[in-house]
């Protein structure tokens, strides 16, 4: 009986140890304070457009069904725009793989995993124009990809 009970204090333990990790991660990426070093993608917060540009909103889905998708799948963006992608419900990322995106540069980073609903990751757009596949690294083979098309 005392090595049930030491056990369950261990798995209460753990669960209090993730949650405290996942709160920090939360922090990190919610926090809109840092907006990068020049010429480099900010990985999170809210980012502003260019003047004259605009934010395009992506969502991060997971529904009913259980099928995961960004919607739209397929957007078009200038240079200076920002693509916010916004977690509605489930826990994903945003990856521009570079085998995706073979001859291609300046691919942004990966970002965090969003686990929260309400989450958001800033893209500003500043790469060459062309067409750019991203995925959710999690789901991809469940079909959780996506296109940005660049234009001049």
């Amino acid at each position: 009986m005392k090595h049930k009970w030491i056990s369950g204090m261990a798995l209460v333990t753990l669960a209090l140890q993730l949650a405290a990790c996942a709160g920090d991660k939360r922090d990190a990426i919610t926090d809109t304070s840092s907006t990068g070093a020049a010429g480099s993608q900010p990985a999170t917060g809210d980012v502003t457009p260019d003047q004259g540009r605009k934010i395009i909103e992506v969502q991060m889905i997971t529904d009913e069904q259980g099928n995961n998708r960004f919607d739209p799948s397929e957007v078009e963006a200038h240079r200076g725009d920002v693509v916010r992608f916004v977690l509605k419900m489930g826990v994903h990322n945003v990856n521009f793989l570079a085998d995706s995106n073979s001859g291609k540069s300046g691919l942004p980073a990966v970002s965090d995993m969003l686990q929260l609903p309400g989450q958001t990751y800033d893209l500003k757009v500043s790469m060459a124009p062309g067409k750019y596949y991203f995925q959710c690294d999690p789901h991809a083979l469940l079909g959780m990809t996506g296109r940005l098309e660049i234009e001049e």
